[in-house]
C-alpha cells in the first residue's frame, strides 16, 4: 500500500504482477469466481451477493486482494450488477477492448492479477459520467470497521 504525506493510506497498491497457472487459481476460487475471473465470464444480474449490498466498507479483488472500489461510490444502476462510478486508486485496476459478443466493450482487469471484473461504461453518474459494472464473483467486501 502506498502513502501520503501524512501517512495516510492513498488506496494504490504497490502492484507486483501475480501469475499463477489455472490449476492454482482453481484450488483459491470457487467454479463460479474462477469461471468470471480467469475465463472472462459474466454472473447473471440480480444473482450477485453485491448487487443489493448496501453496507459501508471496500471491495477488494477476489483473486488477489488488491482494494479496487469504495462503497461511498458505489450506486444503483439498476442493471443487477454492483455499479461504481470510479475505482478507489485508477492504477488499481486496467481496461481494455473486449469485442466479444458481437460489440465493441471497455473490460476491466485487475492490475495485479489480471483478474477480469467486469466492463466500463460512461453512462454513469457525475462526475466522472463513468459505471463500473463488476460482477460480484470478482469481489470481496470487507466492512469499513474491518478494514
Amino acid at each position: 500500500m502506498q502513502f501520503d504525506g501524512t501517512g495516510k493510506p492513498t488506496g494504490v497498491v504497490d502492484l507486483e504482477l501475480i501469475v499463477k497457472p489455472d490449476a492454482e487459481w482453481r484450488k483459491q476460487l470457487t467454479a463460479e469466481q474462477f469461471e468470471v475471473t480467469r475465463k472472462e465470464g459474466t454472473e447473471r444480474p440480480f444473482t450477485g451477493k453485491y448487487a443489493n449490498n448496501h453496507a459501508d466498507g471496500l471491495y477488494s479483488c477476489i483473486c488477489c486482494g488488491t482494494v479496487l472500489f469504495d462503497s461511498k461510490t458505489k450506486f444503483e444502476s439498476g442493471t443487477g450488477w454492483p455499479s461504481f462510478w470510479i475505482p478507489i486508486a485508477k492504477e488499481n485496476v486496467v481496461s481494455k477492448v473486449d469485442a466479444s459478443l458481437g460489440m465493441i466493450r471497455d473490460e476491466v482487469e485487475c492490475a495485479r492479477c489480471r483478474g477480469h471484473l467486469g466492463h466500463v461504461f460512461d453512462d454513469g453518474p457525475a462526475p466522472t459520467h463513468l459505471r463500473y459494472c463488476m460482477n460480484s464473483a470478482s469481489l470481496n467486501f470487507t466492512p469499513r470497521a474491518k478494514a
